[in-house]
């Protein structure tokens, strides 16, 4: 079975994340299959607009702990920098809809969608700091941007978590609903049906004052992130992060 599965329905291509046993957690096999399926989305003009969700009940637990320590990111040309990029460039509407857990990836890929759906169960965290780690995907610059310094401070230096209403309010979500799921659909279908050039030129203006400002920010991050990794401080943090899952 897909762990990445792609369907399109006129011009709305939906990428849904399929390892619902798994938390939907992100190998790096996955990482490539987005990857390819956004960079193909963005050269055709059939597409309009994409959704991003999935399966079960968690949006992603973030990256799979043992595939990351196996093969941990060595450069930028590694899938999941390499889709972060993606996201941060890609040129036409993303909807995200979340539900559960959205961790680390999970909720900074969605400082990259235009517009963001949740149900009331959604819960998200960036819990780098706690992992040993830095913030990504730029998010050291939007989220900040977003909510405020002493907030995101607060949130990354902690690890802390945080629910749906809370989210709405931050502006990282547009709409917490029961039926998330068709009110996203339903938007991105009225979307896809505006002229397109207005659409992704609209886009383009929205992120045109920090696109690059957060570009230049994602390869900062990327190096420290990198070599964080190699650190002692976030091998002891994985260990204890992989022995605390193994004995619940």
């Amino acid at each position: 079975m897909d762990e990445i599965f792609a369907s399109r329905d006129g011009a709305v291509l939906t990428l849904s994340l399929n390892r619902p046993l798994k938390m939907n957690a992100i190998t790096r096999a996955m990482y490539g299959e987005l990857l390819r399926s956004l960079h193909d989305a963005a050269g055709d003009f059939g597409i309009r607009t994409v959704v991003i969700r999935s399966e079960g009940a968690n949006f992603t637990a973030g990256n799979d702990i043992h595939d990351f320590m196996d093969a941990p990111p060595t450069g930028p040309e590694s899938e999941g920098f390499q889709f972060l990029q993606e996201l941060h460039n890609f040129p036409k509407p993303l909807i995200a809809i979340v539900q559960g857990n959205a961790v680390g990836i999970g909720t900074t890929m969605l400082l990259h969608c235009d517009v963001v759906f949740a149900t009331q169960t959604a819960r998200f965290s960036m819990p780098f700091v706690s992992l040993g780690l830095v913030p990504e995907a730029g998010s050291s610059y939007l989220f900040p941007m977003l909510v405020g310094h002493q907030r995101a401070a607060r949130i990354f230096l902690t690890g802390e978590s945080f629910g749906a209403e809370e989210a709405r309010e931050m502006g990282l979500v547009t709409i917490v609903a029961d039926d998330a799921q068709e009110q996203a659909m339903a938007m991105a279908k009225q979307i896809s049906e505006q002229p397109p050039t207005a659409v992704i030129n609209t886009k383009a203006l929205l992120k045109s004052r920090s696109h690059e400002a957060v570009s230049k920010v994602m390869e900062v991050e990327g190096e420290l992130f990198r070599m964080a990794l190699q650190s002692d401080e976030a091998m002891e943090a994985f260990m204890k992060f992989t022995t605390r899952g193994e004995k619940k």
